[in-house]
């Protein structure tokens, strides 16, 4: 059984590899969705995968890093892309939430981009 929780966050950034006539070379922001998908067996007596709540707190400490603040200051970020985003957020939950699947991060409302691990 999979579930996901999604989070929002603000944040500005600019791709500084890109050619400077790229326009997403400029510095510009968007409203990241950041979905986390955790994948187990159905406790039985619980009903459920793992709490909510506790998908919230793991990605706490996360949010408070990326939310409102200018994405490539952040270390590991330089080149925020939503792949590298996607694989930042992977790496700094995998190893306190175990039965993580997938890390969707939807720039837009039609682009997105999913890490899996390695």
């Amino acid at each position: 059984m999979e579930i996901s929780k999604t989070f929002r966050i603000e944040a500005a950034h600019r791709l500084p590899n890109l050619p400077a006539a790229h326009k997403c070379s400029r510095l510009h922001g968007h409203s990241f969705q950041i979905q986390i998908h955790v994948e187990g067996p159905l406790d039985p007596q619980l009903g459920w995968v793992m709490d909510f709540a506790d998908l919230k707190a793991a990605f706490k400490p996360l949010f408070e890093v990326l939310d409102h603040h200018y994405l490539n200051d952040v270390p590991g970020l330089e080149n925020p892309t939503s792949e590298n985003l996607a694989r930042w957020v992977w790496d700094r939950l995998k190893p306190d939430l175990p039965l993580l699947s997938a890390v969707t991060v939807h720039e837009t409302c039609t682009s997105t981009s999913t890490w899996r691990g390695a």
